[in-house]
């Protein structure tokens, strides 16, 4: 489709969608949605981005391909199983570090943080990875 409103009002989007992804991720560790959420948000821009451009120009853009996100998802969803390991604590137990920032003040950082961004990145990632094989397929 070459629709040059669809095309700018692509690029505007980006900043919004991948907000609200980030957010979702961000926000997920406390309430539910969480990576699951982020990863579909972060996947319908490149989805609505293929509709407004192509395909095969979207994935020219992207420079990695979506199994390396799967791949990245799932390192950081068994990463998350570490600190529960490492402290003797039962499998999957969250744990919390706080560090303090004079910026920001306290940033709580935990294990179910890093489990939420392998959700998002293996969820954006076999969501990807259905658009390019569906596209190809003739």
């Amino acid at each position: 489709m070459n629709s040059v409103i669809l095309q700018i009002a692509t690029r505007y989007l980006k900043v919004l969608f991948l907000s609200f992804a980030c957010i979702a991720v961000i926000r997920g560790h406390n309430y539910p949605g969480g990576g699951f959420i982020g990863g579909l948000l972060a996947a319908l821009y490149i989805v609505y981005s293929s509709l407004a451009f192509s395909v095969q120009q979207i994935r020219r853009q992207l420079k990695v391909k979506p199994q390396y996100y799967i791949g990245l998802g799932l390192l950081c969803a068994l990463l998350s199983f570490m600190p529960s390991l490492v402290s003797g604590a039962p499998l999957m137990k969250g744990i919390w570090f706080t560090i303090d920032s004079s910026i920001i003040g306290k940033i709580k950082l935990g294990s179910p943080l890093l489990f939420d961004f392998g959700v998002f990145f293996t969820v954006m990632g076999v969501t990807l990875l259905f658009l390019f094989t569906l596209s190809n397929h003739k």
